[in-house]
């Protein structure tokens, strides 16, 4: 009995030891490669409907973009424009009326945007702080964009080009930019044509004037030997005061473009909307035909 048992144990070991010594080379081609073969014939089904259920998720940022194109004025329905109202052809008083470039150009502006415009008119070295606080929801006075204006407030997009001016009398030895070195140089306040001369001749070579007429009226008496100023308004006050000229050689080019605050920025991404229609179409040229001779 003790015999068969022993066979019996002896053949089964035989057998384990069989089974384990060819189970490497069948693992190929055996049981585990069926089994793979069902498991990737099964995988691929939801991973091919993985695409089909993520591509709505794909196509639905819009919505989450419309609040960004909303934006607050300081008076509901209202867009209310600081400026300068000294500053012929951009803004000029007609009667009792602001009109001019910008004037015209914020019209639009505001229109494009479903608000009605209001100019309020002030001194220019008050606009920045006025868009800066929330007392005006923008600032446009043909106003330049430069680095010290960008520390307060955001500009749009540039609706026109600017430039920087030496109005003198008819008999002035003053030739061109080179001749203003140790000469008294009048210039409009808080202006770029201000912080340009006050960098280039010094403080003590500059007058400041609260507007540019003031500016050219104190060149007629004598108190200042030049005045640097925009090419456009300098064209009008020339035109309006006999014994002056312009200097052929241009002081500096800049653009202009719309004062807003930084805290509004859905605002200015509307403007800017808005103004590169205008611009596209051609209705800022428009403006700016009417109101500047073509030379």
């Amino acid at each position: 009995m003790k015999k068969l048992i022993a066979a019996v144990l002896v053949a089964a070991m035989s057998i384990s030891l069989a089974a384990c010594g060819s189970k490497k080379e069948e693992e190929p081609a055996s049981a585990p490669t069926l089994e793979n073969q069902e498991t990737e014939a099964e995988a691929p089904q939801p991973e091919a409907e993985e695409p089909k259920e993520s591509e709505p998720a794909t196509e639905d940022p819009a919505p989450s973009s419309e609040p960004a194109a909303e934006f607050t004025t300081v008076t509901e329905g209202v867009l209310t424009m600081g400026t300068n109202a000294t500053f012929p052809p951009y803004e000029f008083y007609e009667g009792e009326n602001i009109i001019g470039i910008d004037a015209e150009v914020a019209e639009l502006l505001a229109e494009k945007l479903g608000l009605r415009l209001e100019i309020v008119d002030m001194d220019f070295t008050a606009i920045v702080t006025s868009v800066q606080t929330g007392k005006v929801d923008v600032g446009v006075a043909g106003m330049t964009v430069d680095e010290e204006r960008l520390k307060n407030v955001d500009f749009t997009d540039s609706y026109a080009t600017g430039v920087q001016v030496i109005i003198v009398p008819q008999d002035s030895q003053i030739a061109s930019v080179d001749d203003l070195e140790g000469k008294l140089i009048g210039v409009q306040e808080g202006t770029t044509g201000h912080t340009y001369c006050s960098d280039d001749y010094g403080e003590d070579s500059v007058v400041a004037y609260n507007n540019g007429a003031t500016a050219v009226q104190a060149l007629q008496q004598g108190k200042v030997d030049c005045v640097v100023i925009d090419k456009q308004p300098a064209i009008s006050f020339v035109e309006a005061n006999e014994g002056l000229k312009i200097l052929d050689t241009e002081y500096v080019i800049e653009d202009y473009a719309v004062a807003v605050s930084k805290e509004n920025t859905a605002l200015k991404d509307a403007l800017n909307a808005a103004l590169k229609e205008m611009i596209d179409d051609g209705t800022v040229q428009k403006i700016l035909d009417k109101y500047i001779k073509a030379e």
